[in-house]
C-alpha cells in the first residue's frame, strides 16, 4: 500500500515553479496523478503514483512524502483528516483496573487517538469525504474490545477528561484564583483530598496568569482539575512535564491509585515515570505529519526495550533509530583542568535562602544539577550565568557563557531563520555546528516559521540550538528536555555531549528525567532543603556517588535492566529495592 502525504505548512506553492507537477513522468505521459488543486495546493493521486520519488526530490520545500506500508494496514485505518493528509491506524484501548501507556514520538497522532477515545473527534474510518456516523462505528468494531467504548460515547453514557499536554498555554484560557478553578471543576467532592494529596494548600490563592505561576505549579493544578472530577476516563497527556522526579513519582503513585478503580490512559515520555506507572503500553511509530500506527498492547518493560530498539519484531518493521545505554566508567575529574572554581555562596531573598558549597567546573566535562523544584537550582545557574549576583561569596572565572533559561518565550517578532541569522548566525556558517547541532535537531523544516507559531518542542529544539552556536566557554542548559517526546530527549544527550567532548567545552545541565541526566552527566550537583524556603547545593560528586545521595532523599532505587542496561525504577518495597536500601545503594555501579 502506497500513501502519499503533503505537509501543508511547508508547500509553497505561491513560490516554486511546481516542480512536483513538472517533473513527475506520469504527468509528462498524460495522466493527472498530480495536478493543482482549488486551494492551489497540489493533489497526489495514490493510485496512479507510482512511487518513483522524483517529486519528493524536486520539491524545493520537502513538502512531499510517498510511503510505503503494509498492506495489512489497510484495514486497520481509523480516521484521515483529508486528501494527502494525516492518517491514523488501530487505537489504544482502555483497560479497567490497569494504567495504560502511550508511547512514541511527538506529530504521529497520539492527542488524535486520544480525541478519538474521549469522543471529541469521530472516526471516519478513511472516508474523510462525509460525516461519520455511529452505525458504520460500531459495525466497523464489533467483536472487538472497542465496540462497547464506542456503544457508550454513541449512547452518550461515558464521561471522560483530558488533561492537556501543553499546560503553559493554561493562562490564556482560564483566569482567577486557583482555588475558584479547582471548586468550579470539581463534582466528585474530593477537593480536599486531592489538593492535600498534591501538595496545593500554600498556592491556592494564587492566580492563574503569566508571571506569577510557574510551570510546575501548572502542571499540578492541570492535573488536580482532572482528578477532582469523577468520570469513567481519564486522559493524561504528559503530566510529568515541569515537575520534579519528587512530584513525578508523588503523580504516579496517584495515578496507579486511580487506575485500580478507573479507565486510565497516560502519554508520557520520561521512561522512568513510565516504567513506574504503566502496566501496558502501546507503542506508536509512523512519519510526523504523515501517519501514525498503534501496536498491540505489550507489558510495560517489554514494550519500552522494544521502544529502545526501534525495532518491531513481530510486524518485521524498523521505525527507529536504535538507542543504547553503556555503563561508562566515570571520567576521572582530578585529571581534568578546572574552568570554573566557586567559593561557598550564599543567595538571599525575602522568603527564601539559597547556600551552594564551594565547588569547581572541570574543562571538557558536562555537570548535571538534581533536586527538587523551587530549591535554587535555577538560582544557582544565573549565579554562575552572572544574571544574578550572589549574596556571599565570589566566582572565580573570566569566561564567556552561553544561558538557555528553563521558560522559554518566543518574544522574537519573526521566523527561526531570522532568529537564528541575528543569534545563531554560526548553525549556517559553521560545518561542525551544521553537522551536530542543526541537522540532528532537525531545524531545517522549522526555519520559516513564525517564532510565536512553534509548539513547545519546536521550541525548545531552537533554544537548545541557539545556545550550544554561541562563542562560549561554558554551557548553562536549564530543563532541556521539557517537551521533547523520549526519542529526542535521548538524540539531545547523545548531541550535547559530542558537541562538549569535541570542542572542549564544559556544560552545567538542569534536569529531572532521570534516563537524560543519566545519558549526559559526568558528575552531579545534587540540592536538598524545603522547597520554597531553604536550599542547598553540595558537589560536584561522581555520577553514582550524586545519583546515590538524591535518590536516597526520594527514597527509590534504580536499578540496570539486563537486555538494555537502562536505569529501571525498583517497585516499591520489591526484593531488588529493600536489599539495594539495606546496603546503601539506591543507584546501580557503573
Amino acid at each position: 500500500m502506497r500513501i502519499a502525504i503533503l505537509l501543508r505548512d511547508r508547500c509553497k506553492s505561491k513560490r516554486c515553479a511546481h516542480e512536483c507537477i513538472k517533473f513527475c513522468p506520469r504527468v509528462r505521459a498524460g495522466d493527472e496523478t498530480i495536478v493543482m488543486g482549488d486551494e492551489k495546493k497540489p493533489i497526489i493521486s495514490e493510485e496512479l503514483c507510482v512511487g518513483c520519488g522524483i517529486c519528493i526530490n524536486k520539491c524545493p520545500y520537502d513538502a512531499i512524502k510517498i510511503i510505503g506500508l503494509a498492506e495489512e494496514l489497510k484495514e486497520d485505518l481509523v480516521h484521515q483528516f483529508g486528501k494527502n493528509r494525516f492518517r491514523l491506524y488501530r487505537l489504544p484501548i482502555p483497560k479497567a483496573g490497569s494504567c495504560t501507556g502511550i508511547l512514541g514520538q511527538n506529530g504521529i497522532g497520539k492527542t488524535t487517538a486520544i480525541q478519538i477515545l474521549s469522543g471529541q473527534i469521530k472516526p471516519n474510518l478513511g472516508d474523510y469525504e462525509k460525516e461519520p456516523q455511529w452505525e458504520d462505528i460500531l459495525d466497523y468494531y464489533a467483536g472487538t474490545e472497542l465496540h462497547q467504548h464506542f456503544k457508550e460515547i454513541a449512547d452518550s453514557k461515558i464521561s471522560s477528561v483530558l488533561k492537556p499536554q501543553y499546560v503553559d498555554k493554561l493562562p490564556k484560557i482560564i483566569k482567577g484564583k486557583i482555588r475558584h478553578v479547582l471548586e468550579k471543576a470539581d463534582n466528585s467532592g474530593n477537593f480536599d483530598s486531592i489538593v492535600e494529596k498534591l501538595g496545593l494548600e500554600g498556592i491556592l490563592d494564587k492566580k492563574i496568569e503569566k508571571g506569577t505561576i510557574s510551570g510546575g505549579e501548572l502542571q499540578l493544578v492541570s492535573i488536580a482539575a482532572s482528578l477532582i472530577k469523577d468520570v469513567d476516563l481519564y486522559f493524561f497527556d504528559e503530566p510529568s512535564s515541569y515537575l520534579d522526579i519528587y512530584q513525578r513519582l508523588k503523580v504516579a503513585r496517584i495515578i496507579r491509585d486511580l487506575s485500580k478503580e478507573k479507565k486510565v490512559i497516560v502519554v508520557e515520555h520520561d521512561l522512568a515515570v513510565l516504567d513506574f506507572l504503566c502496566d501496558n503500553v502501546h507503542i506508536m511509530y509512523g512519519d510526523e505529519g504523515a501517519y501514525g500506527v498503534v501496536t498491540f498492547p505489550r507489558g510495560v518493560r517489554h514494550a519500552i526495550n522494544t521502544y529502545l530498539s526501534g525495532y518491531l519484531k513481530e510486524e518485521n518493521i524498523r521505525f527507529g533509530e536504535k538507542i543504547e545505554f553503556f555503563a561508562h566508567p566515570p571520567k576521572q575529574r582530578q585529571e581534568m583542568s578546572v574552568l570554573v572554581s566557586y567559593d561557598n555562596l550564599t543567595k538571599s531573598f525575602e522568603e527564601f535562602t539559597l547556600k551552594v558549597e564551594r565547588g569547581t567546573i572541570r574543562q571538557g566535562e558536562i555537570i548535571g544539577v538534581v533536586g527538587p523544584n523551587a530549591i535554587g537550582k535555577t538560582t544557582f545557574v544565573k549565579m554562575l550565568a552572572g544574571v544574578t549576583k550572589p549574596t556571599e561569596g565570589k566566582i572565580e572565572y573570566d569566561l564567556k557563557i552561553s544561558y538557555k533559561p528553563q521558560y522559554i518565550s518566543p518574544e522574537y517578532k519573526g521566523t527561526l531563520r531570522e532568529f537564528f541569522e541575528t543569534t545563531a548566525q554560526q548553525l549556517f556558517t559553521s560545518s561542525f555546528f551544521k553537522a551536530e547541532v542543526y541537522e540532528p535537531m532537525h531545524l531545517k523544516y522549522l526555519l520559516d516559521r513564525q517564532l510565536d507559531t512553534l509548539s513547545g518542542g519546536e521550541l525548545q529544539r531552537a533554544a537548545i540550538a541557539s545556545c550550544l552556536v554561541k562563542e562560549a566557554d561554558i554551557f548553562l542548559i536549564d530543563e532541556p528536555s521539557a517537551y521533547l517526546d523520549s526519542e529526542q530527549r535521548m538524540l539531545v544527550s547523545r548531541m550535547l555531549r559530542r558537541v562538549i567532548e569535541k570542542s572542549g567545552k564544559s556544560a552545567m545541565v538542569v534536569d529531572h528525567d532521570v534516563y537524560f541526566v543519566d545519558m549526559v552527566s559526568d558528575a552531579l550537583v545534587v540540592f536538598d532543603g524545603v522547597s520554597g524556603k531553604h536550599g542547598k547545593a553540595q558537589g560536584p560528586y561522581s555520577l553514582h556517588e550524586g545519583m546515590n545521595r538524591f535518590l536516597k532523599n526520594v527514597d527509590i532505587t534504580f536499578r540496570r535492566d539486563e537486555d538494555t542496561q537502562r536505569p529501571r525504577v525498583n517497585k516499591p518495597d520489591s526484593y531488588m529495592d529493600r536489599q539495594q536500601k539495606q546496603n546503601g545503594e539506591y543507584y546501580y555501579r557503573m
